[in-house]
């Protein structure tokens, strides 16, 4: 639900990241033509106006644990949990032991396609739990087995830890897909924010080792690559006043990555990796007023001259987050349709 800061560094200057002009995506947020329309929804502007009334305080402000307790809250925002025919929690096996997973089944007795999940949460909160609902929403609206997995948490499991449970959560869910009732053949790796962090790097990964094979990556709002430094449009436009501020960016980074080195290894800022050569076809959700708008768009340029092929949804007027709270923002429950569509689409 929240995350990090931006950075295109040895691959880009950070002046080219664009802001209200970016061109070329016909995305399904509706923004084909490049312009955005920059006036927030109005949801999103009732949902400020809300936080700002209850005194909400940023990240870089609370504790850990009152982070933590304040994401975990977040759920009253998320609307009604849909009842699904199965529901599974698993203990997986991992390098640091036994690691849970929540597993999502539409449809018992079909094999469908299998998205692995990762939550968002800044590497520092949130959680399967926090993150039940909008996975309970993306498995029926796509038709696949969702697998969300809890992997540890900064500041306690710093980088690489998180990756190592991503890593050793997707090669044994793809292994034993059939177990589950999905197809390892029809394979998709996802997350928001953070997750889309840790998916991101995950595919990359993946790939570099030759397997298993990926059909698709599905990357909500990601951050991509810390820097306090960053001059990205949507950074400084965003940074304050949109719920996610570049304060707190850089206090999740900071617990994440306390080796300042890991700041440039591309296993923790995938934007950052040199090769993008025969990585999946992705979809980049990226919403108007999120910080790290910029970013996203600047990781679809990078793949697209790797000649991958990168569908941008581009969401006027959202909120980085925005998909956890469907209970309150329109706009979610709308991606999640755009993305269950997408799903069936490509793997049906």
């Amino acid at each position: 639900m929240l995350t990090n800061v931006t950075r295109v560094a040895e691959h880009g200057n950070p002046a080219a990241l664009r802001c209200r002009t970016y061109g070329g995506d016909e995305g399904n947020g509706g923004m084909g033509g490049g312009v955005w329309p920059g006036e927030l929804n109005p949801d999103s502007r009732a949902l400020i106006d809300a936080f700002v009334a209850q005194g909400v305080q940023p990240y870089d402000r609370l504790s850990v644990l009152e982070a933590r307790a304040m994401v975990a809250g977040s759920t009253r925002l998320q609307g009604p949990r849909i009842e699904l025919p199965s529901v599974r929690d698993l203990l997986l096996p991992a390098r640091a032991g036994r690691l849970p997973v929540r597993v999502y089944h539409p449809a018992p007795g079909q094999s469908l396609p299998l998205v692995v999940y990762f939550h968002g949460g800044g590497f520092v909160t949130g959680s399967v739990a926090v993150a039940d609902r909008p996975c309970r929403l993306l498995a029926r609206a796509g038709r696949c087995v969702v697998a969300s997995v809890e992997y540890r948490l900064a500041p306690e499991c710093p980088f690489p830890g998180p990756l190592d449970d991503a890593l050793d959560s997707t090669r044994w869910l793809a292994a034993h897909a059939d177990e589950l009732g999905a197809d390892a053949e029809r394979l998709v790796i996802a997350g928001d924010s953070a997750g889309g962090n840790l998916a991101a790097a995950t595919v990359q990964r993946i790939v570099a080792v030759g397997g298993p094979t990926i059909a698709h990556q599905m990357l909500l709002y990601p951050t991509l690559a810390p820097s306090r430094d960053s001059a990205s449009e949507s950074l400084v436009e965003n940074g304050e006043g949109y719920l996610l501020t570049r304060g707190s960016l850089d206090w999740f980074w900071d617990h994440y990555l306390p080796d300042p080195a890991a700041t440039r290894d591309p296993r923790a800022a995938p934007l950052l990796a040199e090769n993008l050569a025969g990585l999946p076809g992705t979809t980049i959700v990226v919403p108007e007023f999120d910080p790290l708008r910029d970013e996203g768009l600047a990781y679809a340029d990078r793949l697209r001259a790797a000649l991958v092929d990168v569908e941008v949804d581009r969401v006027p007027g959202a909120l980085h987050g925005f998909w956890w709270m469907a209970g309150a923002l329109s706009q979610a429950g709308e991606l999640t349709e755009r993305l269950g569509a997408r799903l069936r689409a490509l793997l049906e």
